[in-house]
């Protein structure tokens, strides 16, 4: 009775603006996502640009990483207790500064600072776009996640195109000018989200630091493999642990992470994304390899499953609205491992042939974050909502840098002899065609995963959240 009396006391968005606060909160998600892809295709000029080595010009994309997604949780984490407009009036100007910082940067240092500031500032985007429905718009919320995780998958897809065509007609600092932008929504975005009261409740201050020592140290793991990581990383995760135990206000509630719907959610999430996040991490690797194709053309490959994204997303949130989550997670884990076997078994045929098993497993894609997203919001007590869809955003964020981190290594070995998918021909293509064979597997499991706990019959009460 609590949670509902709490829930209809809750500020609504006036429904003559709901449509704009939509398409601002995706336009600036859209910015701050390409933010992270664009870098990626640039990396090469910036080292050239100060004299970097690769190992330590890759602290542009891993830097940023880090912050974005340790940044994401804390925000979460801090919309249980903060205004909504408030945080993300602080997160654009962060964005804002780091933007300028990063195109008028003598050095790389300075360069770096800048990426940083601008993960401090960006990670609050994603973070409270899952929140806002969840909060201001629960009658829709499935349609709205759909319509914020279509924006994610094609903004992901997009960002190499334009750091491809803004890094090769002029310069990879006129990357930062197109960050630059978002400052332009801070007064719309203050105008249009309903005001708050703070509400009660305080930040662990030493369990935050223990988990984003945790986070903090498994990725750079992940991402350099230096020795003192692991140890860190344990000690760290110990620590949060315990703190969390014996905490009068953990800085996570135990009940949230004891919860059995939760934990299998969240984890459906981070496999499915991470299938996903492989995808777009291995194909332009794949086609470099097998083709020869240059930038340009290899953001064209992954475009078009990037635009049907963009086009099934807001069907898809409805569809969630109509059917509930759980048959929409069970067909997105579907699509995406379909997806991935067709690749691994077209692997090395015509680009366009590659480009349609790459659209395939692309629609999964915001079919997955709108699901789960919205399960999650029906499970999580309305309380602990900023940090609950936190968890899920870092853990997405999370397996982006570990899917890249292991599938590269892999790739490392350059040769394979052994070719598993028996559909696929034997060529070149022998190592692409077992990494995408792999995720499908990947795939498989979260799917089995998450159909022990939501089985047939037992979810009843979720099965429309």
């Amino acid at each position: 009775m609590t949670d509902t009396k709490e829930q209809k006391e809750a500020p609504r968005i006036d429904p003559k603006l709901k449509s704009r606060l939509i398409l601002l909160i995706c336009a600036i998600l859209t910015f701050t996502v390409m933010n992270g892809t664009m870098f990626n295709v640039a990396i090469p000029d910036i080292a050239e640009h100060f004299g970097l080595m690769p190992s330590q010009v890759s602290w542009v994309m891993t830097g940023y990483i880090l912050v974005f997604s340790i940044g994401s949780l804390m925000y979460g984490k801090l919309a249980d207790i903060f205004p909504i407009k408030n945080l993300l009036t602080f997160g654009l100007t962060l964005f804002f500064i780091g933007a300028t910082l990063g195109i008028l940067a003598p050095n790389y240092p300075t360069l770096l600072a800048a990426r940083i500031i601008q993960a401090l500032g960006g990670a609050t985007i994603p973070a409270l776009a899952f929140i806002i429905p969840a909060r201001f718009i629960p009658d829709e919320r499935g349609r709205v996640f759909g319509i914020v995780s279509a924006t994610v998958a094609f903004a992901s897809g997009l960002g190499p195109i334009a750091g491809g065509l803004i890094g090769g007609f002029l310069s990879w600092r006129f990357l930062f000018l197109f960050s630059m932008l978002s400052i332009v929504a801070i007064p719309f975005l203050r105008k249009w989200i309903p005001d708050e009261e703070r509400r009660h409740g305080v930040v662990d201050i030493p369990g935050a630091v223990f988990i984003a020592a945790s986070v903090a140290s498994l990725l750079v793991f992940i991402t350099t493999g230096l020795w003192w990581a692991p140890l860190m990383f344990a000690t760290s995760l110990i620590l949060f642990i315990w703190r969390t135990l014996t905490a009068e206000h953990p800085f996570i509630e135990p009940s949230l992470l004891k919860d059995g719907r939760y934990t299998t959610t969240v984890a459906t999430s981070f496999l499915g994304t991470s299938v996903l996040f492989g995808m777009i991490f291995i194909i332009p690797i794949m086609l470099r390899d097998l083709y020869d194709l240059n930038t340009l053309a290899i953001g064209l490959v992954l475009f078009p499953g990037a635009m049907a994204a963009g086009l099934i997303g807001q069907a898809g949130g409805r569809l969630v609205d109509r059917k509930g989550s759980v048959p929409v997670v069970k067909l997105a884990m579907i699509l995406v491992g379909f997806g991935t076997v067709l690749i691994s078994t077209f692997a090395g045929f015509h680009p366009v042939v590659v480009a349609l098993c790459v659209l395939v497993t692309y629609l999964g894609f915001p079919l997955v974050q709108s699901s789960t997203a919205n399960l999650l919001s029906s499970i999580v007590p309305e309380k602990q909502t900023g940090v609950g869809i936190g968890m899920f955003n870092l853990l997405n964020f999370m397996s982006a840098a570990i899917g890249s981190a292991v599938y590269g290594r892999i790739l490392d070995l350059e040769t394979a002899s052994f070719l598993l998918n028996p559909f696929a021909r034997t060529n070149d293509n022998i190592i692409y065609s077992n990494l995408f064979l792999s995720l499908t597997g990947i795939a498989l499991i979260a799917l089995t995963i998450f159909l022990f706990r939501f089985r047939a019959g037992a979810t009843t009460a979720v099965q429309k959240g």
